[in-house]
Protein backbone atom coordinates (compact mmCIF):
# COMPACT_ATOMS: atom_id res chain seq x y z
CA UNK A 1 0.00 0.00 0.00
CA UNK A 2 1.79 3.37 -0.83
CA UNK A 3 2.04 6.22 1.02
CA UNK A 4 0.89 9.68 0.11
CA UNK A 5 1.03 13.56 1.89
CA UNK A 6 -1.43 12.87 4.91
CA UNK A 7 -0.87 9.07 5.21
CA UNK A 8 0.79 8.21 8.98
CA UNK A 9 4.43 6.86 8.71
CA UNK A 10 5.56 3.73 9.60
CA UNK A 11 8.19 4.93 11.81
CA UNK A 12 6.20 7.32 13.81
CA UNK A 13 4.55 3.89 15.46
CA UNK A 14 7.93 3.10 17.24
CA UNK A 15 7.98 6.07 19.31
CA UNK A 16 4.72 6.02 20.95
CA UNK A 17 4.52 5.14 24.65
CA UNK A 18 1.90 2.37 24.08
CA UNK A 19 4.75 0.80 21.53
CA UNK A 20 7.60 1.54 23.65
CA UNK A 21 5.75 -0.22 26.64
CA UNK A 22 4.78 -3.44 24.83
CA UNK A 23 8.66 -3.44 23.69
CA UNK A 24 9.78 -3.58 27.31
CA UNK A 25 6.68 -5.96 27.95
CA UNK A 26 8.09 -8.16 25.32
CA UNK A 27 11.91 -8.20 25.98
CA UNK A 28 10.38 -9.22 30.02
CA UNK A 29 8.25 -12.21 28.22
CA UNK A 30 11.43 -13.64 26.54
CA UNK A 31 13.77 -13.15 29.36
CA UNK A 32 11.12 -14.99 31.78
CA UNK A 33 10.90 -17.78 28.84
CA UNK A 34 14.83 -18.26 28.47
CA UNK A 35 14.77 -18.64 32.67
CA UNK A 36 12.41 -21.03 32.60
CA UNK A 37 13.57 -23.25 29.56
CA UNK A 38 15.30 -26.90 30.94
CA UNK A 39 19.33 -27.12 30.71
CA UNK A 40 19.92 -23.65 32.50
CA UNK A 41 22.99 -24.87 34.79
CA UNK A 42 22.74 -21.19 36.72
CA UNK A 43 20.27 -19.88 39.09
CA UNK A 44 17.27 -18.87 37.48
CA UNK A 45 16.09 -15.75 39.04
CA UNK A 46 19.93 -13.96 38.56
CA UNK A 47 19.54 -15.94 35.28
CA UNK A 48 16.46 -14.08 34.37
CA UNK A 49 18.08 -10.65 35.89
CA UNK A 50 21.13 -10.79 33.53
CA UNK A 51 19.22 -12.06 30.55
CA UNK A 52 16.46 -9.28 30.96
CA UNK A 53 19.12 -6.59 31.00
CA UNK A 54 21.00 -8.21 28.09
CA UNK A 55 17.54 -8.13 25.96
CA UNK A 56 16.49 -4.80 26.92
CA UNK A 57 19.78 -3.36 25.80
CA UNK A 58 19.11 -5.25 22.44
CA UNK A 59 15.87 -3.07 21.94
CA UNK A 60 17.37 0.10 23.09
CA UNK A 61 20.40 -0.14 20.99
CA UNK A 62 18.48 -1.20 17.66
CA UNK A 63 15.19 1.56 19.16
CA UNK A 64 18.99 4.04 18.65
CA UNK A 65 20.19 2.84 15.22
CA UNK A 66 16.58 3.17 13.41
CA UNK A 67 16.23 6.57 15.06
CA UNK A 68 19.58 7.84 14.10
CA UNK A 69 18.48 6.89 10.10
CA UNK A 70 15.28 8.06 10.81
CA UNK A 71 15.68 11.14 7.96
CA UNK A 72 16.59 8.12 5.50
CA UNK A 73 13.86 5.75 6.90
CA UNK A 74 10.65 8.12 6.74
CA UNK A 75 11.72 8.14 2.68
CA UNK A 76 11.92 4.53 2.58
CA UNK A 77 9.58 2.23 1.28
CA UNK A 78 8.00 -0.46 4.35
CA UNK A 79 9.77 -3.50 2.85
CA UNK A 80 13.37 -1.40 3.31
CA UNK A 81 12.38 -0.12 6.64
CA UNK A 82 11.57 -3.67 8.14
CA UNK A 83 14.27 -5.25 6.42
CA UNK A 84 16.62 -2.35 8.23
CA UNK A 85 14.69 -2.73 11.37
CA UNK A 86 15.83 -6.68 11.10
CA UNK A 87 19.16 -5.48 10.46
CA UNK A 88 19.03 -2.93 13.54
CA UNK A 89 18.05 -5.87 15.79
CA UNK A 90 20.57 -8.41 14.59
CA UNK A 91 23.92 -6.04 14.87
CA UNK A 92 22.45 -5.16 17.99
CA UNK A 93 22.77 -9.02 19.58
CA UNK A 94 25.80 -9.11 18.00
CA UNK A 95 26.75 -6.03 19.85
CA UNK A 96 25.65 -7.16 23.21
CA UNK A 97 26.92 -10.27 22.72
CA UNK A 98 30.34 -9.52 21.93
CA UNK A 99 30.21 -7.08 25.24
CA UNK A 100 29.18 -9.77 27.34
CA UNK A 101 31.70 -11.99 26.39
CA UNK A 102 34.62 -9.03 26.65
CA UNK A 103 33.46 -7.96 30.27
CA UNK A 104 31.08 -10.51 31.41
CA UNK A 105 31.98 -14.24 31.09
CA UNK A 106 31.56 -15.46 34.41
CA UNK A 107 27.86 -14.62 34.75
CA UNK A 108 26.08 -17.91 33.56
CA UNK A 109 24.87 -16.55 30.66
CA UNK A 110 27.01 -18.64 28.45
CA UNK A 111 25.49 -22.44 27.29
CA UNK A 112 27.79 -25.07 27.82
CA UNK A 113 28.85 -25.17 23.95
CA UNK A 114 30.83 -21.72 24.56
CA UNK A 115 29.74 -18.41 23.22
CA UNK A 116 30.15 -19.69 19.64
CA UNK A 117 27.36 -21.49 20.39
CA UNK A 118 25.68 -18.54 22.45
CA UNK A 119 26.07 -16.22 19.87
CA UNK A 120 24.30 -18.85 17.02
CA UNK A 121 21.45 -18.99 19.30
CA UNK A 122 21.35 -15.19 20.15
CA UNK A 123 21.36 -14.30 16.68
CA UNK A 124 18.38 -17.07 15.57
CA UNK A 125 16.82 -16.17 18.74
CA UNK A 126 17.22 -12.43 16.98
CA UNK A 127 15.93 -13.83 13.97
CA UNK A 128 12.61 -15.07 15.21
CA UNK A 129 11.82 -12.61 17.20
CA UNK A 130 12.19 -9.43 14.81
CA UNK A 131 10.27 -11.51 11.80
CA UNK A 132 7.02 -11.91 14.08
CA UNK A 133 7.76 -8.21 15.31
CA UNK A 134 8.21 -6.71 12.22
CA UNK A 135 5.03 -8.88 11.07
CA UNK A 136 2.90 -7.17 13.71
CA UNK A 137 4.55 -3.66 13.54
CA UNK A 138 3.67 -4.15 9.71
CA UNK A 139 0.07 -5.30 10.05
CA UNK A 140 -0.39 -2.37 13.23
CA UNK A 141 1.20 0.00 10.38
CA UNK A 142 -1.43 -0.84 7.78
CA UNK A 143 -4.73 -0.84 9.98
CA UNK A 144 -3.27 2.91 11.19
CA UNK A 145 -3.01 3.90 7.67
CA UNK A 146 -6.05 1.94 6.35
CA UNK A 147 -8.09 4.27 9.32
CA UNK A 148 -6.61 7.17 8.19
CA UNK A 149 -7.46 6.59 4.67
CA UNK A 150 -11.47 5.96 6.09
CA UNK A 151 -10.50 9.16 8.03
CA UNK A 152 -9.75 10.71 4.88
CA UNK A 153 -13.28 9.51 3.25
CA UNK A 154 -14.96 11.30 5.54
CA UNK A 155 -12.96 14.49 5.04
CA UNK A 156 -13.32 14.06 1.58
CA UNK A 157 -17.09 14.08 1.87
CA UNK A 158 -17.26 17.05 3.75
CA UNK A 159 -15.38 18.44 0.98
CA UNK A 160 -18.24 17.59 -1.18
CA UNK A 161 -20.72 19.38 0.43
CA UNK A 162 -18.56 22.41 1.79
CA UNK A 163 -17.11 23.30 -1.90
CA UNK A 164 -20.48 23.69 -3.58
CA UNK A 165 -21.94 25.29 -0.76
CA UNK A 166 -18.98 27.99 -1.03
CA UNK A 167 -18.91 28.34 -4.63
CA UNK A 168 -22.95 28.70 -4.75
CA UNK A 169 -22.75 31.64 -2.29
CA UNK A 170 -19.90 33.20 -3.68
CA UNK A 171 -21.10 33.34 -7.43
CA UNK A 172 -24.97 34.61 -5.71
CA UNK A 173 -22.45 37.45 -3.98
CA UNK A 174 -21.19 38.73 -7.34
CA UNK A 175 -24.65 38.26 -9.27
CA UNK A 176 -25.79 40.61 -6.71
CA UNK A 177 -23.27 42.77 -7.23
CA UNK A 178 -22.94 42.86 -10.60
CA UNK A 179 -26.47 44.98 -10.56
CA UNK A 180 -25.53 46.86 -8.06
CA UNK A 181 -22.21 47.64 -8.34
CA UNK A 182 -21.08 47.38 -12.28
CA UNK A 183 -18.02 49.60 -11.80
CA UNK A 184 -16.09 46.54 -9.69
CA UNK A 185 -17.30 43.44 -11.80
CA UNK A 186 -13.96 42.86 -13.03
CA UNK A 187 -12.59 42.69 -9.66
CA UNK A 188 -15.05 40.91 -8.70
CA UNK A 189 -14.61 38.39 -11.47
CA UNK A 190 -10.87 38.14 -10.96
CA UNK A 191 -11.40 37.77 -7.12
CA UNK A 192 -13.98 34.73 -7.70
CA UNK A 193 -11.65 33.00 -10.76
CA UNK A 194 -8.61 32.52 -8.00
CA UNK A 195 -11.12 31.63 -4.98
CA UNK A 196 -13.14 28.70 -7.86
CA UNK A 197 -9.77 27.47 -8.48
CA UNK A 198 -8.66 27.03 -5.22
CA UNK A 199 -11.71 25.54 -4.42
CA UNK A 200 -11.53 22.98 -7.27
CA UNK A 201 -7.72 21.99 -7.54
CA UNK A 202 -8.40 19.64 -5.15
CA UNK A 203 -4.89 20.09 -3.34
CA UNK A 204 -4.02 18.62 -0.52
CA UNK A 205 -1.51 21.64 0.74
CA UNK A 206 -0.80 25.44 -0.13
CA UNK A 207 1.65 27.83 1.57
CA UNK A 208 0.01 29.90 4.69
CA UNK A 209 1.45 33.25 2.46
CA UNK A 210 -1.21 31.62 -0.55
CA UNK A 211 -4.00 30.55 1.99
CA UNK A 212 -3.87 34.11 3.87
CA UNK A 213 -4.11 35.72 0.11
CA UNK A 214 -6.85 34.13 -0.59
CA UNK A 215 -8.87 34.73 2.10
CA UNK A 216 -8.25 38.62 1.33
CA UNK A 217 -9.37 37.90 -2.01
CA UNK A 218 -12.58 36.68 -0.20
CA UNK A 219 -12.79 39.39 2.13
CA UNK A 220 -12.80 41.85 -0.65
CA UNK A 221 -15.47 40.05 -2.09
CA UNK A 222 -17.58 40.70 0.97
CA UNK A 223 -16.85 44.08 1.74
CA UNK A 224 -18.02 45.03 -1.67
CA UNK A 225 -21.03 43.48 -0.81
CA UNK A 226 -21.72 44.89 2.62
CA UNK A 227 -20.02 48.01 2.46
CA UNK A 228 -19.46 49.80 5.37
CA UNK A 229 -21.18 47.37 7.45
CA UNK A 230 -17.82 45.22 7.38
CA UNK A 231 -15.09 46.12 8.96
CA UNK A 232 -11.65 43.96 8.57
CA UNK A 233 -9.03 44.36 11.12
CA UNK A 234 -5.69 42.35 9.89
CA UNK A 235 -3.13 41.47 12.67
CA UNK A 236 -0.72 39.58 9.95
CA UNK A 237 3.12 40.04 9.58
CA UNK A 238 2.87 40.60 5.93
CA UNK A 239 6.25 41.01 4.56
CA UNK A 240 7.19 37.61 6.63
CA UNK A 241 9.16 35.72 4.08
CA UNK A 242 8.62 32.60 6.50
CA UNK A 243 4.88 32.27 5.71
CA UNK A 244 5.82 30.80 2.44
CA UNK A 245 7.69 27.90 4.39
CA UNK A 246 4.66 26.90 6.11
CA UNK A 247 2.28 24.50 4.16
CA UNK A 248 -1.55 24.27 5.32
CA UNK A 249 -4.43 22.63 3.81
CA UNK A 250 -6.36 24.54 1.10
CA UNK A 251 -9.62 26.78 2.13
CA UNK A 252 -8.19 26.09 5.53
CA UNK A 253 -8.96 29.80 6.89
CA UNK A 254 -11.34 31.12 4.45
CA UNK A 255 -14.49 29.12 6.05
CA UNK A 256 -13.44 30.80 9.25
CA UNK A 257 -13.93 34.01 7.89
CA UNK A 258 -17.03 32.71 5.78
CA UNK A 259 -18.46 31.94 9.19
CA UNK A 260 -17.33 34.94 10.88
CA UNK A 261 -19.25 37.15 8.04
CA UNK A 262 -22.23 34.73 8.10
CA UNK A 263 -22.91 34.71 12.12
CA UNK A 264 -21.26 38.21 13.21
CA UNK A 265 -21.52 40.47 10.33
CA UNK A 266 -24.88 39.41 8.22
CA UNK A 267 -27.24 39.32 11.26
CA UNK A 268 -26.71 42.74 12.67
CA UNK A 269 -28.04 45.62 11.09
CA UNK A 270 -24.97 47.90 12.07
CA UNK A 271 -22.69 45.23 11.35
CA UNK A 272 -19.36 44.73 13.19
CA UNK A 273 -15.34 43.39 12.66
CA UNK A 274 -13.87 40.57 11.59
CA UNK A 275 -10.32 40.13 12.59
CA UNK A 276 -7.77 38.14 12.01
CA UNK A 277 -4.81 37.90 14.01
CA UNK A 278 -1.61 35.66 13.49
CA UNK A 279 0.66 34.41 16.37
CA UNK A 280 4.30 32.59 15.90
CA UNK A 281 5.82 30.40 18.03
CA UNK A 282 9.23 28.50 17.60
CA UNK A 283 6.63 25.26 17.52
CA UNK A 284 3.25 26.19 16.43
CA UNK A 285 1.16 28.96 14.09
CA UNK A 286 -1.53 29.96 15.72
CA UNK A 287 -4.38 31.87 13.23
CA UNK A 288 -7.60 33.49 15.27
CA UNK A 289 -10.55 35.04 13.47
CA UNK A 290 -13.03 36.58 15.84
CA UNK A 291 -16.69 38.29 14.93
CA UNK A 292 -18.87 40.03 17.25
CA UNK A 293 -21.46 37.36 18.66
CA UNK A 294 -25.14 39.16 18.08
CA UNK A 295 -27.81 38.75 20.62
CA UNK A 296 -30.86 36.89 19.36
CA UNK A 297 -28.97 35.79 16.65
CA UNK A 298 -29.18 31.56 15.96
CA UNK A 299 -26.90 29.70 17.55
CA UNK A 300 -23.98 29.36 16.16
CA UNK A 301 -21.96 26.40 17.74
CA UNK A 302 -20.28 24.30 15.62
CA UNK A 303 -20.69 26.44 12.77
CA UNK A 304 -21.76 24.13 10.45
CA UNK A 305 -19.98 21.79 7.83
CA UNK A 306 -17.61 24.12 7.15
CA UNK A 307 -15.69 24.21 10.47
CA UNK A 308 -16.04 20.52 10.65
CA UNK A 309 -14.16 20.12 7.40
CA UNK A 310 -11.19 22.08 8.23
CA UNK A 311 -10.91 21.04 11.95
CA UNK A 312 -10.64 17.25 10.15
CA UNK A 313 -8.56 18.04 7.69
CA UNK A 314 -6.41 19.95 9.56
CA UNK A 315 -6.11 16.72 12.09
CA UNK A 316 -5.20 14.63 9.62
CA UNK A 317 -2.84 17.13 7.85
CA UNK A 318 -0.74 17.46 11.03
CA UNK A 319 -1.75 13.19 12.56
CA UNK A 320 -3.53 14.89 15.13
CA UNK A 321 -1.62 17.53 16.04
CA UNK A 322 -2.96 20.48 14.69
CA UNK A 323 -7.19 21.96 15.03
CA UNK A 324 -9.63 24.15 15.22
CA UNK A 325 -11.13 25.34 18.63
CA UNK A 326 -13.91 27.74 19.08
CA UNK A 327 -14.99 29.57 22.12
CA UNK A 328 -16.43 32.77 23.47
CA UNK A 329 -14.87 35.85 24.78
CA UNK A 330 -15.58 39.13 25.70
CA UNK A 331 -18.90 39.08 23.59
CA UNK A 332 -16.58 38.18 20.64
CA UNK A 333 -16.74 34.40 19.09
CA UNK A 334 -13.20 33.19 18.19
CA UNK A 335 -12.39 30.15 15.75
CA UNK A 336 -8.68 29.26 16.69
CA UNK A 337 -6.31 27.66 14.34
CA UNK A 338 -3.11 25.66 15.40
CA UNK A 339 -0.68 24.58 12.80
CA UNK A 340 2.24 23.19 14.43
CA UNK A 341 5.44 23.68 12.79
CA UNK A 342 7.23 20.44 11.58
Amino acid sequence: MSTRPGDPRPLDLLWQPRTLLWIVLAGEALAAVLALAPGIQAARLPYFGMASFAIQWVFIISLCLLYLGKRWLDRASPPVIAQSGLAALLLSTWLVAGLARLFLPQLGLVPTGGWGVFTLQATLMALTVGVLAFAAFQAQWRARQLAVRAKQAEVDALQARIRPHFLFNALNTGIALVHARPEATERLLLDLSDLFRAAILGRERVSLAEELSLTRRYLEIERLRFGDRLQVLWNVPDDDPRLDEIDIPPLSIQPLVENAIKHGIEPARAGGTVSILLRRSPDTVVIEVRNPVVAGAAASAGHGIGLNAVRSRLQLFTHGEGGVATSVADGEHVATLTLPLR
